[in-house]
Formats: structure tokens, C-alpha cells, sequence
């Protein structure tokens, strides 16, 4: 399992809908979503790395072997939202990403964390597209509230 079919469903008009959505987005939640973001494999999957660390050879290896990558808690949410029309449903998938702020890079998100617990912050402290994707679906979630 992989983050891509998560785009079939963050659209403004996701491409899936009904059931397909509802069970796609179950399964991508249970084996992908690590509280900061999604993996890029799932635990257990053939070459699953824990964690993101060592030389270059090895970073770039576990990269996308089960690294969370932070920005797509962005198109999660949103497809959550999608999903559901709760907006306080889709929120609540964001409230780990609070604690990070305090994580890496003081009042920003990092790059990629490992797969497993306790999610160590690795790659760039402060990434400019985790951080963006974050605020915006901060937005989106937060106009969806507001209404």
C-alpha cells in the first residue's frame, strides 16, 4: 500500500466516491497515516524501512520505503473531508501536527519523519510544502467550520 490513490480522492472533485471512497480512505488511514502524514509504504509491506537514518545510500533508500512524508497530511485531510462533510471529523486528523511544531524546527514542520514510532524528524527542519499543504488545508477546514 501507497499514498498514491490518496489523490483519487483529495480533488476539489475527487474522482471517487460512495463506498470506493469511504473503503479507500479507511485503508489509507489504517496503514498509512502516522499522525504527521502518511508513510510512503506500508508496515510490513516488502522493503519497509522504520526509520530514515544513516549515509546518504541508506537515506535514500528508506525514502520511499515507509519514511512519513509530512506534506500529505494535506491531501488526507482534505480527502477526509471529502469523504465525511465533517469538518471537525477531518480536524481532528490534524491535532498530532500541533505537537511537531515543536519538534524539528521550532514553530515548523519537517520534511519526513520515520515510520515508526516515536516518528523522529528527519530530512529539512523546515519544509516549505509540508508546511503549506498544512495551512492549507487549515484553511479549507477552518472556512468549512466557519460556515
Amino acid at each position: 500500500m501507497r499514498p498514491n490513490a490518496l489523490f483519487a480522492l483529495s480533488r476539489p472533485e475527487p474522482l471517487l466516491d460512495g463506498a470506493a471512497a469511504d473503503a479507500l480512505l479507511e485503508t489509507l488511514g489504517a496503514e498509512l497515516f502516522a499522525g504527521y502524514g502518511l508513510r510512503s509504504l506500508a508496515r510490513g509491506g516488502w522493503g519497509y524501512r522504520a526509520t530514515c537514518e544513516g549515509d546518504q545510500v541508506s537515506r535514500d533508500g528508506a525514502y520511499h520505503q515507509g519514511t512519513v512524508w509530512t506534506w500529505l497530511l494535506g491531501p488526507f485531510v482534505e480527502a477526509q473531508y471529502h469523504a465525511s462533510g465533517d469538518a471537525e471529523h477531518a480536524a481532528s486528523f490534524m491535532r498530532s501536527i500541533e505537537h511537531h511544531l515543536r519538534d524539528g524546527g521550532l514553530g515548523t514542520i519537517s520534511e519526513i519523519l520515520d515510520g515508526d514510532p516515536p516518528h523522529l524528524p528527519r530530512g529539512c527542519i523546515a519544509q516549505a510544502w509540508s508546511v503549506a499543504e498544512t495551512l492549507r488545508v487549515l484553511r479549507l477546514i477552518n472556512a468549512a467550520l466557519d460556515s
